[in-house]
């Protein structure tokens, strides 16, 4: 008894502190919980103002696995300090509940949870439904998706409350496709009522309409046009055949784009659909459809290209006619037609013409990558020839023409090069500068920050070099989708954001640079490797003034390049470097050209895995280092083999890895033909003369794979780099 009193004389002085005295016990309970409210609507309202990007250990744990992570979130979630980390590390802690099927648990750390963290309220309600439902709170769970639906509409996780609901009454499945068709929660309502009614011609139209791009619609746009086409209006016809086309089914995309609004890029596909399929279509009905779109649009960009393609059906003189179009009607397409008519003229004896063709390429079309070609061309066999001045001449002029030709890191390393045969050595101190300033991802500028003495390893070098790695220890913030689908994102909540942004994307026809670039990340995490970064590399085809200045924006972020050079496995890849004493972003770079680390994957030849090891040359490896039972297919077991090989090419060229990496792709009897055929002092002349254009290709991507991880991940380097900006290059 005399415990409890001073229990309850301590809670009145406390009271006290507050400013409310014993006599007003009645009042206490109301005024306090006034006050706390207030304050906890304050403390809301500060936390909602935190910067979501500011540091954060709870985005480091994005990618941790559950156990790992679990006491850390506890910590977080357990914090009395209300914050946006303490409210995501509730929200995580919830979903690690949920995912072990602990429904009340997760529920005590979702309550209240939708106030201090509005961004996912949404997914917050999903996921309470969900805990009730594990606790058998059926009612409760219904009532708390209906809530979701009813407060956000407008937010495409409303369909995914109403495909929970409609397990328990169909009519929510019904208002789902009225609402949210393009979700793929949606979707496999509508797959499941087609199964049972095949006759829905409606429901078909809206799977082919959201899963546009992907050739397992196909059947659906089959059975529209087989069983439904009288049903069909022109723009489902569109639909149908820009699915056909971008799935590679030409001949059935043709038919369909006949039936479909007559536009400059439909006739274009429909001639050009029937030339690729030209076994089964004569030249003649390819050219008339080709003609068609000149007659009806004749100032179109697809006309320029149509214009190409009856150049290459024609005889000679008759193409010469429409390349000459060409240079008259498109300016931009000039440079290239005009180097076809001189070929074409050439080939007719008129080689005074064609002269004057190539004479009319370098003087009014200087910055056409036609010219650009050309003068490189001109360069190298001068270079060949020995004219050294001339190919230094001749170079000198593309990267300041067509600074964006492919050609244009090539040129300006050479153009130093040859600059240092001349004794020019100034002048090739400025070339190599150039080049690392305007292309300092390309394989050129390694070469250059080599003969600019920087310590960024040499052929003779690499191989023991152990570079400083900083990887990035939070995933970064999107550039497109919802607020809700980044945050979902960077949280590591995989399922969810995949889902939420495919229902997000899934109204566009064409994605733009910065949703195709988001859904490249999203392949990234789910493993799928050589997509992703093939999309990534793809951006750049995209056409339009703002896919362009989408892109330039895109590629000045540091994470348009961590997406473009992943580290999948880097923990597999240093311990097998350590073990082999290989720089282990050489072997990265090595896979990264092999497979696009892609994991199971076999190339036309045979060679399997992240290191595309050959099965003859695996068993011989594994014979040598006794390695049973192994897998190509299994990753470890790949990487040792592979990672054996490349240490045995090394020792087999004295640690040259020019010399190794060439002999891991046309193999060590090629690479010794070469060593007593050409110069090999010169590294760099030696690439030049190696005549397999797939190995040259290959050394130079593996090399220049190496290059850029250096510059993205070493400090060091990336430092250097930041220095050498456009501006501080003009200047000079």
């Amino acid at each position: 008894m005399l415990k409890s009193l001073k229990q309850k004389n301590f809670l009145f002085v406390g009271l006290g502190v507050l400013g409310i005295t014993i006599v007003g016990t009645i009042l206490l309970v109301p005024k306090s919980i006034e006050w706390f409210e207030h304050r906890q609507k304050i403390q809301i309202e500060e936390a909602l103002k935190e910067d979501p990007n500011k540091p954060s250990i709870i985005l480091t744990l994005a990618e941790v696995p559950l156990k790992q992570r679990q006491q850390k979130l506890q910590e977080i979630a357990e914090s009395n300090t209300l914050s946006l980390e303490r409210s995501r590390g509730r929200y995580l802690l919830a979903v690690d509940l949920l995912k072990k099927y602990e429904g009340g648990p997760a529920l005590r750390q979702l309550d209240g949870l939708d106030k201090e963290y509005p961004i996912l309220t949404p997914y917050i309600l999903l996921k309470r439904g969900r805990g009730y439902e594990l606790t058998n709170e059926i009612d409760k769970a219904q009532k708390t998706w209906k809530m979701l639906v009813k407060t956000y509409p407008n937010v495409l996780v409303a369909a995914e409350a109403l495909y929970k609901l409609g397990k328990y009454n169909s009519q929510y499945w019904d208002q789902a496709i009225e609402k949210y068709p393009q979700h793929p929660s949606t979707q496999t309502i509508i797959r499941q009522r087609i199964q049972e009614n095949p006759e829905q011609p409606q429901l078909l139209i809206l799977l082919a309409k959201y899963n546009a791009n992907t050739s397992s619609t196909n059947p659906i746009r089959d059975r529209l046009v087989q069983d439904y086409a009288s049903q069909l209006t022109s723009e489902h016809w569109q639909m149908i055949a820009d699915g056909y086309w971008t799935t590679n089914e030409y001949k059935k995309a043709v038919q369909a784009y006949k039936k479909a609004p007559v536009t400059p890029q439909n006739l274009y596909r429909i001639a050009r659909g029937q030339q690729i399929e030209s076994q089964t279509n004569s030249t003649n009905e390819v050219k008339i459809d080709y003609q068609r779109l000149l007659s009806e649009f004749p100032k179109a960009l697809e006309t320029a290209t149509a214009l190409k393609q009856l150049a290459r059906l024609s005889e000679s003189e008759t193409a010469i006619d429409y390349l000459e179009q060409i240079i008259k009607q498109f300016p931009d397409e000039a440079g290239n037609a005009l180097v076809e008519k001189a070929k074409l003229l050439d080939g007719i004896g008129h080689t005074t013409e064609a002269a004057k063709s190539r004479e009319t390429l370098i003087t009014q079309y200087p910055k056409s990558d036609a010219t650009a070609k050309y003068r490189w061309n001109v360069a190298k066999t001068a270079a060949e020839q020995g004219d050294i001045l001339k190919a230094w001449t001749w170079a000198q002029p593309i990267t300041n023409n067509n600074p964006k030709s492919s050609l244009a890191p090539k040129a300006a390393f050479w153009v130093g090069k040859w600059a240092q045969q001349l004794g020019r050595s100034q002048d090739a101190k400025m070339a190599f500068e150039y080049t690392i300033s305007y292309y300092p991802q390309s394989y050129y500028a390694w070469r250059s920050a080599v003969q600019l003495g920087w310590n960024v390893g040499n052929f003779n070098t690499i191989r023991h070099t152990l570079p400083t790695v900083i990887k990035p220890d939070i995933r970064p913030v999107p550039p497109a989708g919802s607020d809700i689908f980044k945050e979902l994102y960077r949280l590591g909540q995989d399922e969810d954001a995949i889902v939420l942004f495919k229902a997000e994307m899934n109204a566009f026809s064409q994605l733009s640079v910065n949703e195709s670039f988001t859904d490249a990340l999203l392949k990234l995490i789910q493993g799928k490797n050589l997509q992703g970064i093939n999309q990534v590399w793809s951006l750049q085809n995209k056409d339009g003034t703002e896919s362009e200045s989408q892109l330039q924006r895109l590629r000045k972020t540091p994470e348009y390049w961590h997406a473009l050079f992943p580290f999948p496995f880097y923990d597999t890849i240093i311990d097998w470097s350590q073990k082999r004493k290989l720089n282990p972003l050489l072997i990265t770079s090595l896979i990264r050209q092999e497979s696009r680390f892609e994991q199971v994957i076999t190339s036309p030849v045979g060679a399997k895995g992240l290191m595309q090891v050959m099965p003859t040359t695996g068993e011989w490896v594994a014979n040598k280092i006794a390695l049973k039972d192994y897998s190509l297919g299994n990753l470890k077991d790949n990487v040792n083999l592979g990672t054996w090989y490349l240490n045995y090419t090394h020792e087999t060229y004295g640690n040259n890895s020019l010399l190794a990496i060439a002999s891991y792709n046309a193999g060590p009897g090629n690479v010794s033909k070469w060593i007593r055929r050409y110069q090999v002092s010169d590294p760099d002349l030696f690439l030049e003369k190696i005549p397999f254009q797939e190995t040259k290709g290959y050394v130079e991507s593996v090399f220049g794979n190496y290059w850029n991880y250096l510059r993205i991940y070493n400090p060091e380097i990336g430092q250097l780099l930041s220095k050498k900006t456009h501006k501080e290059f003009i200047q000079k």
